[in-house]
């Protein structure tokens, strides 16, 4: 009984430490490797250096991404992704200019004449 009382309590220990720490761990490394294994090309991803990019090519036998990072392809290893983020269409951006001739002509469109 005296045993009992002495690695009870050490038991109970290593019990609550599996639940507030590996447990949680387990998850997350679960998480991260389906995320890995979703990742498509046209995907934007994060490296873990902070390299915003858009993926272009998977090589699943190597472990190896090519990333497009504004016309620069780059490639890493499948580990270096830190995030993912599923590609999103962008919607058509206009510049300055054009926004001011927009103006300008709406401007003499509606301005009465004299």
């Amino acid at each position: 009984m005296e045993l009992l009382a002495t690695f009870l309590p050490f038991a109970l220990m290593m019990g609550v430490m599996w639940f507030l720490m590996i447990r949680p761990q387990k998850k997350q490394a679960q998480e991260r490797k389906t995320m890995l294994e979703n990742m498509q090309p046209g995907h934007h991803v994060v490296t873990i250096g902070g390299l915003h990019g858009i993926l272009e090519e998977i090589n699943r036998a190597t472990q190896t991404v090519v990333i497009d990072c504004e016309g620069v392809y780059l490639t890493f290893n499948l580990s270096a992704i830190a995030t993912v983020k599923e590609a999103t269409p962008t919607q058509p951006t206009t510049t300055v200019e054009e926004e001011v001739e927009e103006e300008i002509v709406h401007d003499a469109e509606v301005a009465p004449e004299a």
